[in-house]
């Protein structure tokens, strides 16, 4: 939202050199994709050599480019290292505002950005604000919204929306020790399902949690009081 964005998109990668971070940016909040910040980042990723320690989030802007052009993006991206964090429950919530109908949705199309070698994760940005009223930090539930908004449907789609909320974010964040195997550290959460496709689809409930192997929290199963 910037006046000047390249100038501030080009201090932020100053700053992430001189102290050796990673970055995330916000940015290309809107639905007029004539001008996106993106290429700036990828570009910058690129003469930096920071590919793969870039994310951008919201970027509500792709949802309005056409599928031609949605491709030279997500090859720009993948060819950069340039990750997208998707929000949406925060991107519902304010886009399109001067719209009195047909309210578009601008929740960028994650999973058809994956299909181009985007590393892309859902998130929510915040919770129980004047950005975002509703929520309770389920990012099974985020899934399960972002999959109603972008209509998936196909088996292939739905796994890779529990990867954006689980492996997928895990890589996001450079996590070498991410997974269950021998070895690893034992942080993890049990859900309430069979496979990751019934997760997003039913809303899994989680069970309980490891931290280091400590359980962390309980959520008993329901129980169903058939009558005598």
């Amino acid at each position: 939202m910037d006046k000047d964005s390249h100038g501030q998109i080009g201090r932020i990668f100053d700053l992430a050199r001189r102290f050796g971070v990673d970055i995330d940016f916000h940015l290309d909040f809107g639905l007029d994709p004539a001008h996106l910040d993106l290429d700036e980042v990828c570009r910058l990723a690129d003469h930096h050599k920071w590919g793969g320690r870039v994310a951008i989030g919201h970027v509500t802007k792709l949802s309005a480019l056409a599928p031609d052009r949605l491709e030279t993006a997500a090859r720009r991206l993948a060819g950069a290292g340039v990750a997208v964090t998707v929000l949406p429950a925060t991107d519902l919530f304010l886009t399109g505002r001067d719209f009195d109908r047909n309210v578009p949705r601008g929740v960028s199309p994650a999973h058809r950005l994956m299909a181009y070698g985007v590393n892309c994760s859902i998130s929510t940005n915040n919770v129980l604000n004047p950005f975002t009223p509703f929520g309770d930090c389920s990012l099974v539930r985020m899934a399960n919204l972002y999959a109603n908004i972008t209509q998936v449907g196909a088996s292939h789609d739905l796994k890779s929306c529990f990867e954006m909320i689980s492996s997928a974010s895990a890589r996001i964040l450079n996590h070498r020790d991410y997974g269950i195997a021998v070895g690893l550290p034992a942080d993890l959460v049990a859900l309430d399902c069979k496979a990751s496709t019934e997760a997003v689809c039913e809303l899994a409930q989680p069970l309980f949690g490891l931290k280091k192997g400590r359980r962390t929290f309980d959520r008993p199963e329901a129980v169903l009081h058939h009558p005598a």
